[in-house]
């Protein structure tokens, strides 16, 4: 129990009691102040992702409030328990937490607070450049095999050839065309280079590669380390904001309409309640469409809304009048709240229906008018729209493609846009922090307007070029 001082404050270190000193910790912390004494914001409750889960919650809360943001931070920890996606974090990062911030207090005093500070702006300037499917998906490859008895002692196999007991020599140029030989010897030069390339594959933990590559002191390499360990372990989080926030909406709505609230809290509770699925124009409220996504998916499952018979029905009056008694849609949704991530949990139980129901549109900003405006209520954009904007946490995908580009040590970078570009000048600002920890001059190719755009920082100054390929 905190009063709003402690609680601001926690919060500004994103709910841990102890971080690594920064200054950005107490610029949020100032902000929080503001925004609660102007009367812009409140934070009721916060939670935190450990083992065993610590809540925090504000002791001028009323009692009514108490027991939703109670009811709703269990559902936060029953999901951190058994969801998929936080299955590899530490279960131990308060005290982890407090080792990072232990150890970048020891680089500040050795090396100034200054200085230490000013590499950690850059690092933090980069913590989105990890894999976040890296705790579940091995993509680097194994090493190579040792070359068996018999190849070039260069390590390059000489190229097979065909053989047969039944033909003679003399059909030998027929059987091993030397064109053919000839491709076999180019492509087989092909992949040795390609194995030799500095990374082998794309590499789209950056951060992990600069930590393993970048011409960093030991220091530096520590809490380049350290941002992107706390940058894993906030991802998941990332990655079921709307599952997460439904979950919870759902269970204390249910514990409180259900268990727990008096006739004379009613109002309180459903003023309250209201707020947090408020809906405005624009703005895609977690806590709305997780919560009502997870009632959908229980009623359709208590009524059989599922399987090929349901999928094959035309008739729309049968499929609102559709009922098997099923009765499955509480077990349903603990499977849901297993097993699926946002973009999982959309793609599935995101449906033209539901979208229909709740009105959801997509929009886009008229420059003429000057205001934002609906383009569009299809289905397909809609969710398309949705799961572009979770793709990724919300972040460009970048991976890095060559660390020896043009033989002079430069590293280069993509840009896998799939359609969403880049904003140049936050492209820009990123290729500057990665230079600093790089030391050579680097670049980022994207696509700009459907043309290829090599963007470039030497450390003197920025510099870009259209071209078909870097």
């Amino acid at each position: 129990m905190l009063d709003f001082d402690q609680i601001n404050e926690v919060a500004s270190y994103t709910g841990f009691p102890n971080r690594y000193p920064h200054w950005r910790f107490g610029m949020e912390f100032e902000q929080m102040q503001k925004g609660y004494r102007y009367g812009l914001q409140k934070i009721y409750e916060m939670v935190i992702n450990n083992d065993p889960c610590y809540a925090y919650l504000l002791e001028s809360n009323s009692l009514v409030d108490q027991k939703l943001v109670m009811a709703h931070v269990y559902a936060h920890c029953d999901f951190f328990k058994n969801n998929y996606t936080f299955a590899r974090t530490n279960r131990k990062m308060i005290d982890q937490m407090a080792n990072h911030g232990a150890r970048v207090a020891r680089h500040m005093a050795r090396h100034g607070i200054e200085k230490v500070e000013d590499f950690i702006d850059s690092c933090l300037s980069l913590e989105s450049l990890i894999d976040v499917h890296a705790p579940f998906v091995r993509r680097r490859a194994k090493p190579p095999p040792s070359p068996a008895s018999g190849e070039p002692q260069d390590g390059a196999p000489a190229v097979r050839r065909l053989r047969s007991r039944e033909y003679k020599d003399y059909m030998d140029e027929f059987m091993n065309p030397p064109e053919f030989l000839e491709a076999m010897e180019r492509r087989q030069k092909e992949e040795r280079e390609k194995e030799r390339s500095f990374p082998a594959e794309p590499e789209r933990d950056v951060l992990l590669f600069l930590i393993e590559n970048a011409p960093l002191e030991d220091w530096q390499r520590d809490i380049l380390a350290i941002i992107r360990s706390e940058s894993y372990y906030f991802a998941p989080q990332a990655q079921t904001k709307i599952m997460n926030e439904g979950w919870a909406t759902y269970w204390h709505s249910t514990i409180m309409t259900q268990r727990v609230l008096t006739d004379s809290e009613l109002i309180d509770y459903a003023d309250h309640h209201a707020g947090t699925v408020a809906t405005r124009p624009g703005v895609l409220n977690p806590y709305k469409i997780g919560v009502e996504l997870f009632r959908d998916i229980e009623d359709r499952w208590n009524r059989g809304c599922f399987g090929t018979e349901w999928d094959e029905c035309a008739d729309v009056e049968a499929r609102i009048r559709w009922d098997r008694k099923a009765g499955l849609g509480r077990k349903k949704i603990f499977e849901v709240r297993r097993h699926y991530n946002d973009i999982t949990f959309i793609d599935t139980f995101l449906t033209k229906e539901f979208c229909e129901q709740h009105k959801l549109f997509a929009y886009r900003w008229n420059e003429r008018t000057n205001r934002a405006e609906i383009d569009s209520r299809d289905f397909k954009l809609i969710k398309e729209k949705i799961l572009f904007q979770l793709t990724n946490l919300g972040n460009p995908i970048i991976t890095v493609e060559d660390a020896n580009y043009r033989n002079r040590s430069e590293l280069l970078m993509r840009h896998e846009s799939h359609g969403m570009e880049l904003d140049i000048a936050q492209a820009r600002d990123t290729l500057t922090h990665v230079q600093k920890l790089w030391a050579r001059p680097v670049s980022l190719f994207t696509q700009l307007g459907g043309k290829g755009r090599l963007v470039r920082f030497d450390g003197a100054e920025h510099s870009e070029t259209e071209t078909q390929s870097p």
